[in-house]
């Protein structure tokens, strides 16, 4: 059997990894500024999380939801209380997809509607509601096609404001990245954020924030929304949660009612994976790294600027865009190739940084030192 060849693949085997530097399979060094998609939070083998899970598996890895799992009851107590949603639960799960699901599902149920409000450029998943609710119909496949989900022009508060108007009273919920990354890293303003939070207070409607690849302390928030002073209903997180293990949540406000089959998982809230995530909330508090990616983003940003060539730097916190012109649409992949550096793209020409948390200014310093001789090469 062979794998299904779904992925474009670098010629690259990465065998060895710690902190923001990986080794490939010949001893080649690279500097990670990527992190697998925003997965790597806290840096690659940190010694806590590392210590952490070989405890943990040590004892037990996984049994089902079917009894008392009081990890669980320390993840949720950590996680309210660094997120600032002390009095919100938690639900846990595998994937990012997988609780944008749950978050639909939790929201239908809750206001017996069916509508859901996305916005262009956004990206919620693969899964079948989720895929739905994402602007890109190459990967909407046609059993996935539902006339439910209604795309609007990102920050287009006009356009919000009507389709309340004509149909507010069948929108179940409004999702959106604080920060669409697929989409370009492009920035929800803070006056859009709090116009969804009135609509749907008005209209009991459900404001789900998709803080998947933008949340878990990327941008200095906890949650990216957080930075427009409202609280959402549900908070879906995932990628940046388990530092490369597979764990996903969604964070409900005190309004849902919970009953016994409404969501469910196998898998979601295991041992192994709660202490994965308990770890990188430890290293998150300790190591103080919202104020770090606050700073080290504050600086790559104001560095970035400065480039005569770079037509727009977006973003905020370690989740960076670099919008290049066409002409220098190399510079990606000859940072890798050329520097042995691993970054992200977005189309048509957006080069994203999303490094780990505990990325240092040196760190830093070296990637712009490499961005600046593509862009005089």
């Amino acid at each position: 059997m062979d794998l299904f060849n779904v992925y474009p693949i670098n010629p690259i085997n990465i065998v060895k990894a710690q902190g923001s530097t990986v080794w490939d399979s010949v001893g080649n060094e690279y500097l990670d500024l990527y992190g697998g998609h925003a997965v790597i939070s806290i840096g690659h083998t940190h010694p806590h999380y590392v210590s952490r899970l070989t405890a943990q598996l040590n004892d037990i890895g996984f049994y089902s939801n079917s009894i008392e799992i009081p990890i669980q009851k320390e993840l949720a107590q950590k996680l309210g209380e660094i997120s600032g949603k002390i009095d919100y639960r938690l639900f846990l799960c595998n994937s990012g997809a997988e609780a944008n699901e749950n978050a639909f599902k939790l929201a239908s149920f809750h206001n017996n509607r069916k509508k859901i409000v996305a916005f262009r450029k956004s990206f919620h998943g693969r899964t079948s509601l989720a895929v739905s609710a994402t602007d890109n119909p190459a990967i909407v496949a046609p059993v996935n096609e539902t006339d439910n989900v209604v795309f609007l022009p990102f920050n287009d508060e006009q356009a919000l404001i009507n389709a309340f108007s004509d149909f507010g009273h069948e929108i179940s919920s409004v999702i959106i990245e604080g920060i669409q990354g697929v989409g370009g890293i492009r920035e929800a303003s803070v006056s859009f954020l709090k116009l969804i939070r009135s609509l749907c207070d008005s209209s009991g409607a459900v404001f789900i924030a998709d803080s998947v690849q933008c949340g878990y302390g990327r941008t200095g928030d906890f949650y990216s929304h957080d930075y427009a002073g409202i609280s959402a209903d549900i908070y879906t997180m995932a990628k940046g949660m388990g530092n490369g293990f597979p764990i996903a949540g969604i964070a409900i406000s005190p309004k849902f009612e919970a009953s016994f089959g409404l969501l469910g998982t196998t898998f979601g809230g295991n041992h192994l994976a709660c202490a994965a995530a308990i770890a990188v909330l430890d290293v998150i508090k300790e190591e103080n790294l919202l104020e770090n990616a606050r700073s080290v983003g504050n600086y790559l940003i104001g560095e970035l600027k400065k480039f005569d060539k770079v037509i727009e730097v977006r973003g905020r916190g370690l989740m960076i865009g670099i919008d290049l012109p066409s002409e220098l649409g190399n510079v990606k992949k000859d940072l890798l190739a050329q520097n042995r550096i691993f970054t992200g793209e977005a189309k048509p020409n957006v080069i994203r940084i999303l490094p780990a948390l505990n990325i240092t200014k040196e760190i830093a310093d070296i990637f712009l030192t490499a961005f600046d001789e593509r862009l005089k090469a």
